[in-house]
């Protein structure tokens, strides 16, 4: 037995052991609670916060596009998205089935739609419907307490204000694919990621660094269902957790004259083809117009698999560019670089005279003029005029081919302009050692012949054309087309100022390139020039028009009348201009896809867009050279 004095000790110690384990007890719980609530409190309660709050990704606007008279032709208009996030789908048959009926879709559909996205976290939302209209968004927020779990995001569309008017060179965006993620995952220091838009084509796609924006976030206070409780701003805290601000695109102001794209637009009409305007003096491009054509606001939208399979694999391409993704034979255009060529090289002068029957015998082959009985005896400028084949088959058996390809070379054919377009075509110019390269064969007189007149392997873009008037109007000055003028912000700073590239400057005598001016002016204002009906009215236009064939045609079939022939068959027309004459501004190029003949399709567009021009940015000079002309007409008229 324990004495009295040993049973008090006992109890001593173990109420000091018990004592002991409680103070350390409370000692562990107080430096706990000092460590979350002081050194950890305000990560706890923003993670607390967090709970509660929604984060919700803010797209970046892009820039916008104006053209060179500050009008709009590219804007940001929003769109709205039905999502749903799955974190509160707390009824899901309820809200799917509410949903349903308010976006008149199919259970199952939402449901496969939820099931496709199953390997997303919960807390980010599911894209349901696209684009949906008003009523249904006012719906989904007004009776949110119906379909828990179900939202409306707010995305900023991109509009084309123009629609189809110069689609090809604006281009469009759309959502990034995911073989371009690892291509665009990381470029200019811009992360890409799935379910961004960027742009896929024209414009949009080459300056896609500087329209695109910077994406933000900010956060939603919503309650245990999901539903939006207080909306906050993306530029300050929510108790301690901030939001991150979008940073918009930059703006871009084009070269491009609105009036004169619609003015090409309405000219092409219904036709297969393509219009290009340049600035001769800058080589700033002021139209650029392709049809068949597309609305690519449709892509910013969010265009299904099934419209794509239509559009993509519609036989009249109407996503290419045929300015510049596009080649043909130039035809007669050709001509142009074929006289220079001869004159330059001292083969033939102004004088030279050559017989033309109408047909060319070359080896076993006959070559044929478009007339069938030939022009007679005619000197260089009436060839030109009058676009006589034999005059320049006589002339090429001297000239040669690696001769003529040079000159070619140096007008910017069988190269790219340089256009800040992507895919871009090059055309082609033959040479002897291009043949033997290619098919191992040496090259025959005969395909001499065929190329001096812009056919066989002679190919060129529009644009290429276009360039090459756009220098024999300034005097040989190749400049590199552009049509971005400036880069700048909202607040109107400029950021980037695009200026005018000289390419190269052509050594020709003056005396050559006056006379070839001379002769292209007379193809559209002598009587007999083969444009002289579409020489239009103040514009004092000089051209050349040009038919190129899409097939072999046997001397029977090239005389028959073309609008007869299939429309495959039918040739392809061809005209290239500058204006006004006397103080050329503007260079002007069309080709018309089986058009039959360049003064009947492509002649009376660049008419039009040069008329177009000159009344707006030279409207004294047009009815000074109106005026002129009626002097003339009653000149000739008296006499």
């Amino acid at each position: 037995m324990f004495s009295e004095e040993e049973i008090v000790k006992m109890h001593r110690e173990r109420a000091t052991l018990i004592g002991n384990a409680v103070l350390i007890s409370f000692a562990i719980i107080l430096a706990r609670l000092s460590y979350l609530q002081i050194l950890k409190g305000e990560q706890l309660y923003r993670w607390s916060l967090q709970n509660r709050l929604r984060k919700e990704v803010v797209r970046a606007p892009r820039g916008m596009v104006y053209e060179r008279n500050q009008e709009l032709l590219v804007d940001n208009v929003p769109r709205f998205d039905a999502v749903i996030t799955p974190q509160y789908l707390k009824d899901r048959k309820k809200t799917l089935k509410k949903l349903a009926h308010i976006l008149e879709m199919k259970v199952e559909d939402i449901e496969q739609i939820l099931k496709q996205n199953a390997y997303q976290a919960k807390y980010k939302s599911v894209l349901i419907k696209k684009n949906i209209s008003r009523k249904e968004v006012t719906i989904i927020e007004t009776e949110n307490s119906k379909v828990p779990g179900a939202s409306v995001e707010t995305f900023i569309s991109r509009e084309y204000l123009d629609k189809e008017v110069g689609a090809h060179l604006l281009g469009y965006i759309s959502e990034i694919q995911e073989q371009q993620l690892d291509r665009y995952r990381k470029r200019d220091n811009i992360r890409y990621k799935s379910g961004d838009f960027i742009g896929q084509f024209g414009l949009e796609e080459q300056m896609d660094f500087d329209l695109r924006g910077t994406d933000g976030h900010e956060f939603v206070e919503v309650d245990a269902l999901g539903r939006k409780k207080i909306h906050r701003g993306s530029d300050y805290f929510i108790g301690g957790v901030k939001g991150k601000p979008v940073v918009p695109g930059h703006n871009l102001k084009l070269t491009i004259d609105r009036h004169l794209q619609q003015t090409g637009y309405e000219a092409l009409d219904q036709k297969m083809g393509s219009v290009v305007a340049l600035d001769i003096h800058t080589g700033e491009i002021l139209a650029m117009i392709s049809r068949p054509s597309f609305d690519p606001s449709r892509f910013s939208r969010g265009i299904s698999s099934k419209n794509w399979d239509v559009i993509s694999n519609d036989s009249t391409h109407p996503l290419r560019n045929r300015t510049t993704q596009e080649h043909y034979p130039p035809g007669s255009t050709f001509k142009v670089i074929a006289a220079i060529a001869g004159l330059e090289e001292g083969l033939i002068d102004e004088k030279t005279e050559y017989y033309c029957p109408g047909k060319f015998k070359s080896g076993r082959r006959m070559f044929h003029c478009w007339k069938k009985f030939g022009h007679q005896r005619v000197n260089l400028q009436r060839a030109l005029r009058e676009s006589c084949n034999i005059y320049f088959y006589k002339m090429s058996t001297l000239l040669g081919i690696d001769t003529l390809a040079k000159y070619a070379f140096s007008f910017g054919f069988g190269k790219k302009t340089g256009i800040a377009l992507p895919r871009e075509v090059s055309g082609l110019i033959p040479t002897r050692e291009w043949k033997l390269k290619k098919s191992g064969q040496k090259w025959q007189r005969g395909e001499t012949l065929s190329c001096v007149i812009g056919q066989s392997y002679i190919l060129a873009s529009p644009l290429q054309i276009a360039q090459m008037f756009a220098a024999v109007a300034n005097g040989g000055k190749l400049y590199r087309p552009y049509f971005v003028q400036e880069v700048f912000t909202n607040s109107g700073k400029i950021l980037k100022r695009f200026e005018p590239t000289l390419k190269s400057k052509l050594t020709l005598k003056k005396k050559t390139m006056r006379f070839v001016r001379k002769s292209l002016f007379e193809v559209a204002n002598h009587p007999k020039g083969t444009a002289y009906f579409r020489r239009g009215v103040g514009i004092e236009m000089a051209g050349k028009t040009g038919t190129s064939q899409v097939m072999r045609l046997d001397a029977d079939s090239l005389y028959e009348k073309c609008e007869e022939l299939p429309l495959k068959e039918r040739r392809h027309g061809i005209f290239g201009a500058f204006a006004p004459y006397h103080d050329p501004k503007i260079a002007v190029a069309a080709v018309i896809e089986h058009g039959c003949s360049g003064s009947k399709s492509a002649a009376p567009v660049v008419e039009k867009l040069i008329t177009a021009y000159m009344k707006k940015y030279h409207p004294k000079k047009h009815e000074k050279i109106k005026r002129r002309e009626r002097g003339r007409s009653q000149k000739t008229a008296t006499l």
